[in-house]
């Protein structure tokens, strides 16, 4: 049966609106919850999206918001914080949906959940972001009462990322970038093919894709972080030269920023999760990546244009 009512939780952020923004298209009835009234406003364009305003929440309240869809969508992560930040966003809290799925599932029995964790998750990986996104994964991985995705994307890229636009604000400001992890490589994935991948899995089963099989949502394109740099520093008609900081000089530098004022650029913790690629496992076949939903993964320098 095709859904009719789906709920997705941190739907206003960057791959939120692209999600929402495809269920429209579709004419899906999509609810977004969510604490920030500004962040709302970003979705008022869509007919078909209720933005409800909430604050904290009792496991009751949860379920009662949950009751009645027929799909659950989490797209909640941060990218800096503790360790007990990024414990109570990507674990507590998913334990906390997960239980409330299930309680939901009773009344209106839901026909998938999809969870969107990240490429290199793992309990072993060297970034307290990567190991809690793992854990994450896990309670999925042990949920029964309905189908579970879980999507892997890469570093994601669009008009409005906050990875490549900001190389190119740096890249305005000096000609000499010294980075950590400037050899580590990345897949780029477009936005809108990981918003596609979520619509796909909403609207079809989709049987072979479980939450002990995830789907790695990469590009075609394989850069090292000082190769995409270099990319956008030519798109936008500059030059630079980029050098791979040590480790220690990298890591005081990234505390020093955790201090400085504003929202962080970057964090020990990001330092360590440069310690290892952000690639397609070796081996993946087409029945764990996008080309298991049917997608042809788009170029990273399909983006030129927007640069020039």
């Amino acid at each position: 049966m095709k859904p009719q009512r789906v709920i997705i939780f941190g739907g206003t952020g960057f791959v939120g609106q692209s999600v929402c923004e495809a269920m429209q298209r579709a004419g899906l009835r999509v609810t977004v919850p969510t604490r920030s009234h500004a962040k709302g406003q970003r979705l008022a364009h869509l007919p078909n999206v209720t933005v409800l305003a909430v604050r904290q929440q009792t496991a009751a309240e949860l379920i009662e918001l949950i009751r009645g869809h027929d799909v659950v969508i989490n797209l909640i992560a941060i990218l800096h914080g503790s360790r007990a930040a990024f414990e109570k966003a990507h674990v507590t809290w998913t334990a906390q949906l997960a239980d409330a799925c299930e309680q939901a599932h009773l009344s209106h029995p839901l026909q998938r959940v999809i969870h969107v964790s990240a490429l290199g998750a793992a309990a072993d990986a060297p970034s307290d972001y990567q190991q809690t996104k793992a854990a994450g994964e896990a309670i999925w991985q042990s949920f029964k009462a309905c189908p579970v995705a879980i999507l892997r994307p890469s570093v994601i890229f669009g008009a409005r990322d906050q990875f490549l636009n900001l190389f190119a604000k740096l890249v305005a400001l000096t000609p000499v970038m010294p980075l950590a992890g400037a050899h580590t490589r990345f897949q780029p994935v477009s936005v809108q093919d990981v918003a596609q991948a979520i619509m796909n899995l909403t609207t079809h089963a989709h049987p072979n894709i479980t939450a002990a099989t995830p789907v790695e949502c990469v590009g075609p394109d394989t850069l090292t972080l000082k190769s995409l740099v270099q990319l956008v520093a030519r798109w936008t008609g500059r030059r630079v030269w980029v050098f791979n900081m040590p480790k220690p000089l990298a890591m005081l530098q990234a505390g020093l920023m955790e201090l400085a004022p504003g929202p962080t650029l970057m964090s020990r913790d990001n330092v360590r999760s440069l310690a290892v690629d952000n690639v397609a496992a070796a081996g993946a076949t087409d029945t764990c990546t996008l080309a298991a939903l049917g997608i042809k993964a788009q170029s990273l320098y399909s983006l030129e244009s927007i640069y020039r």
